[in-house]
């Protein structure tokens, strides 16, 4: 038998969970619109009891979310962040690290940590997907984290 989770266009949960948002400090033109999108996603759901925190860098966000995982007063953390390719080999270091340490941070806590961290070769890239629309990566973000705070929520002796 199939269980059916609804995905982010139409899913409501309630309760509502508590979430926390950790942004990079670094590209704050790009990484604000990021945050921006995802606040909006979420309150669009009626997600509200949102905690917003900065972060220096994309290299920081999985030691922070994790924190935030395991303090067991958030159902899901959003990472957002972007690195932006230059001349030297410091963006394939970042990202790689970034990536897999949100990724550890997610399976140690088992709490959802979504991945918002823009990995682009231009600056415009970055720009191009932080926008107000329908196409900001910090609302598939915050859309990702929901719907695995949303499946977690509906397996076998969870509240």
């Amino acid at each position: 038998m199939s269980k059916h989770i609804p995905v982010a266009p139409d899913l409501r949960l309630s309760p509502a969970p508590k979430m926390a948002i950790v942004v990079s400090r670094f590209n704050t033109n790009i990484t604000g619109g990021l945050k921006n999108g995802s606040l909006e996603w979420l309150e669009e759901r009626g997600i509200t009891d949102v905690d917003v925190y900065d972060a220096p860098g994309a290299f920081e966000l999985p030691l922070l979310a994790q924190r935030l995982a395991k303090s067991g007063k958030y159902e899901g953390v959003i990472c957002l962040g972007c690195v932006i390719k230059g001349d030297t080999a410091h963006f394939e270091f970042i990202s790689l690290g970034a990536t897999i340490g949100i990724m550890q941070a997610q399976l140690a806590t088992e709490v959802p940590i979504a991945f918002g961290i823009l990995t682009t070769y231009t600056e415009q890239q970055a720009v191009d997907r932080s926008r107000a629309d329908a196409e900001n990566k910090g609302r598939e973000a915050a859309a990702a984290c929901v719907e695995s705070v949303a499946f977690l929520r509906s397996l076998p002796g969870q509240p």
